[in-house]
Protein backbone atom coordinates (compact mmCIF):
# COMPACT_ATOMS: atom_id res chain seq x y z
CA UNK A 1 0.00 0.00 0.00
CA UNK A 2 1.49 3.33 -1.02
CA UNK A 3 1.90 5.83 1.41
CA UNK A 4 -0.37 7.83 -1.48
CA UNK A 5 -3.35 5.33 -0.82
CA UNK A 6 -2.80 5.14 3.22
CA UNK A 7 -2.97 9.28 2.94
CA UNK A 8 -6.77 9.18 0.88
CA UNK A 9 -8.03 6.52 3.24
CA UNK A 10 -7.00 8.66 6.14
CA UNK A 11 -8.27 11.83 4.67
CA UNK A 12 -11.92 9.89 4.27
CA UNK A 13 -11.85 8.29 7.35
CA UNK A 14 -10.91 11.94 9.16
CA UNK A 15 -14.65 12.58 7.16
CA UNK A 16 -16.52 10.13 8.18
CA UNK A 17 -15.70 10.37 11.91
CA UNK A 18 -15.64 13.87 12.17
CA UNK A 19 -19.46 13.91 10.90
CA UNK A 20 -20.28 11.17 13.11
CA UNK A 21 -19.17 12.46 16.32
CA UNK A 22 -19.80 16.34 15.40
CA UNK A 23 -20.72 17.83 18.89
CA UNK A 24 -20.16 14.79 20.74
CA UNK A 25 -17.29 14.75 23.59
CA UNK A 26 -15.09 12.58 22.33
CA UNK A 27 -12.01 10.87 23.60
CA UNK A 28 -9.71 8.95 21.06
CA UNK A 29 -7.44 6.50 22.54
CA UNK A 30 -4.05 5.09 20.93
CA UNK A 31 -3.23 1.59 21.40
CA UNK A 32 0.61 2.09 21.48
CA UNK A 33 2.87 1.45 20.03
CA UNK A 34 1.95 0.83 16.27
CA UNK A 35 -1.06 3.24 16.08
CA UNK A 36 0.60 6.71 16.66
CA UNK A 37 1.50 7.03 12.87
CA UNK A 38 -1.98 6.38 12.42
CA UNK A 39 -3.22 8.29 15.07
CA UNK A 40 -1.53 11.54 14.24
CA UNK A 41 -2.43 11.49 10.50
CA UNK A 42 -5.97 10.70 11.29
CA UNK A 43 -5.96 13.86 13.90
CA UNK A 44 -5.02 16.08 11.53
CA UNK A 45 -7.83 14.79 9.01
CA UNK A 46 -10.43 15.94 11.71
CA UNK A 47 -12.45 19.16 12.15
CA UNK A 48 -14.00 18.77 15.20
CA UNK A 49 -12.56 18.76 19.10
CA UNK A 50 -11.34 15.50 20.91
CA UNK A 51 -9.28 14.74 23.37
CA UNK A 52 -6.15 12.26 23.21
CA UNK A 53 -5.16 9.40 25.43
CA UNK A 54 -2.99 6.28 25.12
CA UNK A 55 -3.12 2.54 26.65
CA UNK A 56 -0.89 -0.02 26.06
CA UNK A 57 -1.26 -3.74 26.42
CA UNK A 58 0.43 -6.42 26.40
CA UNK A 59 -0.14 -9.63 25.05
CA UNK A 60 1.89 -12.90 25.67
CA UNK A 61 2.60 -15.20 23.70
CA UNK A 62 4.99 -17.93 25.35
CA UNK A 63 3.86 -22.25 25.80
CA UNK A 64 4.05 -21.66 29.45
CA UNK A 65 2.14 -19.79 32.27
CA UNK A 66 0.48 -16.49 31.15
CA UNK A 67 0.06 -17.69 27.97
CA UNK A 68 -2.79 -15.92 26.27
CA UNK A 69 -2.86 -12.83 29.07
CA UNK A 70 -3.42 -9.68 28.27
CA UNK A 71 -2.44 -6.75 30.69
CA UNK A 72 -2.11 -3.12 30.38
CA UNK A 73 1.21 -1.93 30.60
CA UNK A 74 0.04 1.77 30.60
CA UNK A 75 -2.89 2.89 31.42
CA UNK A 76 -5.49 6.23 30.64
CA UNK A 77 -4.70 9.16 31.92
CA UNK A 78 -8.06 10.44 31.41
CA UNK A 79 -11.87 9.73 32.74
CA UNK A 80 -13.88 7.98 29.59
CA UNK A 81 -16.81 8.15 31.67
CA UNK A 82 -20.20 9.10 30.06
CA UNK A 83 -17.53 9.87 26.48
CA UNK A 84 -17.57 8.87 23.35
CA UNK A 85 -14.22 7.00 23.11
CA UNK A 86 -12.87 5.84 19.44
CA UNK A 87 -10.18 3.03 19.91
CA UNK A 88 -7.32 4.10 17.43
CA UNK A 89 -5.80 0.61 16.43
CA UNK A 90 -2.95 -0.36 13.39
CA UNK A 91 -4.20 -3.46 13.02
CA UNK A 92 -7.31 -5.79 13.65
CA UNK A 93 -6.44 -9.95 13.65
CA UNK A 94 -7.31 -12.21 16.11
CA UNK A 95 -9.12 -9.74 18.16
CA UNK A 96 -7.92 -11.19 21.27
CA UNK A 97 -6.47 -7.71 22.87
CA UNK A 98 -9.13 -5.56 21.47
CA UNK A 99 -11.48 -8.11 22.89
CA UNK A 100 -9.76 -7.71 26.12
CA UNK A 101 -9.69 -4.30 25.76
CA UNK A 102 -13.16 -3.42 24.68
CA UNK A 103 -14.55 -5.23 27.66
CA UNK A 104 -12.00 -3.18 29.99
CA UNK A 105 -13.14 0.28 28.69
CA UNK A 106 -16.97 -0.80 29.18
CA UNK A 107 -16.47 -1.05 32.93
CA UNK A 108 -15.40 2.61 32.82
CA UNK A 109 -19.14 3.29 31.44
CA UNK A 110 -18.19 5.61 28.26
CA UNK A 111 -21.51 7.06 26.57
CA UNK A 112 -20.23 4.79 23.49
CA UNK A 113 -17.39 2.79 22.54
CA UNK A 114 -16.05 2.06 18.48
CA UNK A 115 -12.93 1.00 17.15
CA UNK A 116 -11.17 2.37 13.97
CA UNK A 117 -8.04 0.55 12.62
CA UNK A 118 -6.31 1.01 9.96
CA UNK A 119 -5.32 -2.40 9.07
CA UNK A 120 -8.53 -5.08 9.19
CA UNK A 121 -7.41 -8.72 8.78
CA UNK A 122 -10.99 -11.09 9.19
CA UNK A 123 -9.05 -14.23 8.29
CA UNK A 124 -7.14 -14.52 11.44
CA UNK A 125 -10.14 -13.50 13.62
CA UNK A 126 -10.71 -15.60 16.77
CA UNK A 127 -12.74 -12.99 18.78
CA UNK A 128 -15.29 -11.22 16.97
CA UNK A 129 -15.15 -7.59 17.69
CA UNK A 130 -16.84 -4.23 16.32
CA UNK A 131 -14.65 -2.53 13.94
CA UNK A 132 -16.63 0.43 12.91
CA UNK A 133 -14.21 2.10 10.72
CA UNK A 134 -11.69 0.73 8.85
CA UNK A 135 -8.50 1.74 6.60
CA UNK A 136 -8.23 -1.24 4.40
CA UNK A 137 -8.71 -5.24 4.79
CA UNK A 138 -6.33 -7.26 4.67
CA UNK A 139 -5.31 -10.87 3.25
CA UNK A 140 -3.67 -13.08 6.20
CA UNK A 141 0.03 -11.76 5.58
CA UNK A 142 2.51 -10.06 7.75
CA UNK A 143 3.26 -6.44 6.79
CA UNK A 144 5.58 -3.76 8.34
CA UNK A 145 5.65 0.33 8.05
CA UNK A 146 3.16 3.20 8.43
CA UNK A 147 3.68 2.17 12.49
CA UNK A 148 3.69 -1.23 12.12
CA UNK A 149 6.90 -3.13 13.11
CA UNK A 150 8.89 -6.56 12.86
CA UNK A 151 10.70 -6.74 16.73
CA UNK A 152 10.79 -2.59 16.72
CA UNK A 153 12.02 -1.78 13.21
CA UNK A 154 10.58 -0.77 10.34
CA UNK A 155 7.45 1.27 11.84
CA UNK A 156 9.04 4.30 9.90
CA UNK A 157 8.26 3.02 6.49
CA UNK A 158 5.89 5.95 4.88
CA UNK A 159 4.12 2.67 2.95
CA UNK A 160 2.74 -0.35 4.01
CA UNK A 161 4.91 -3.78 2.43
CA UNK A 162 4.25 -7.60 3.07
CA UNK A 163 7.54 -9.08 5.10
CA UNK A 164 8.90 -12.11 5.17
CA UNK A 165 10.36 -13.35 8.48
CA UNK A 166 11.53 -16.28 7.49
CA UNK A 167 14.55 -13.85 5.45
CA UNK A 168 15.04 -11.77 8.44
CA UNK A 169 18.90 -12.37 9.95
CA UNK A 170 18.72 -11.07 13.10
Amino acid sequence: MTSEEIEKRIAELGKEISADYAGKDLVLVGVLRGSAYFLVDLTRKMHIPFAIDFISISHYHDQGEGAGVVRITKDLDLSITDKHVLIIEDIVDTGLSLGYLLRNLKTRNPADLNVCTLLNVEARRIVEVPVKYKGFDMPNVFVVGYGLDYKEKYRNLQFIAEFDRRKETR
